[in-house]
């Protein structure tokens, strides 16, 4: 994206709007893409406390790369925003495999779960129900790109799809599994 304001017949995007300093566009940021990050990471590291610190982690690091103007083509704001998703998942799992196994780790699952415990164990259900949902085929690019950390290009080529396809079924399967864990969430 370049130094200077976005061209006048453009139209003015989200980031742009972001990169500006507009404290609403910002919300509206977070408004959009929280769910849908609290559930990739849900599924990527099975554990609700730790998705939601993600969760966060992935907004702060999105939102100071928008307002520092990193984003390149402005009409791919969601593709960022999972790129950036899927580095800071990816960090965090290669720092958790990293740590030496606790003896604590093997005592805490023989403890009962706690209030927070059986949320997220409630939502995991819900998001393990939403995927149950979803076409056999965007079942399996939404496992890879969460669960392997694979990007579209290598998805595509082993499904013998474009990674633009893939990129479209991924987006599409992560809009239904959010819908869908708000739906059972309220039944």
């Amino acid at each position: 994206m370049p130094d200077g304001p976005p061209d006048a017949r453009e139209p003015v995007t989200l980031a742009d709007r972001i990169r500006a300093g507009d404290p609403a566009a910002e919300d509206e940021l977070v408004r959009s893409f929280s769910q849908r990050l609290f559930v990739m990471a849900l599924v990527r590291t099975r554990d609700a406390e730790a998705a939601r610190d993600l969760r966060q982690d992935v907004l702060i690091a999105a939102l100071d790369a928008l307002r520092k103007g990193q984003l390149r083509e402005r009409d791919k704001l969601e593709a960022f925003v999972y790129g950036t998703a899927r580095n800071v998942i990816n960090n965090h799992l290669r720092a958790r495999a990293q740590e030496p196994a606790s003896e604590s780790g093997a005592l805490d699952t023989l403890v009962a779960p706690g209030s927070d415990d059986l949320e997220g164990a409630e939502r995991l259900a819900l998001v393990r129900k939403a995927l149950a949902r979803l076409d056999p085929g965007d079942r399996s690019i939404l496992t890879m790109t969460l669960t392997e950390g694979m990007k579209p290009s290598e998805i595509g080529v082993r499904l013998g799809l474009t990674s633009e396809l893939v990129r479209q079924r991924k987006s599409r399967a992560v809009r239904k599994v959010t819908e869908t864990v708000r739906k059972l969430s309220r039944s």
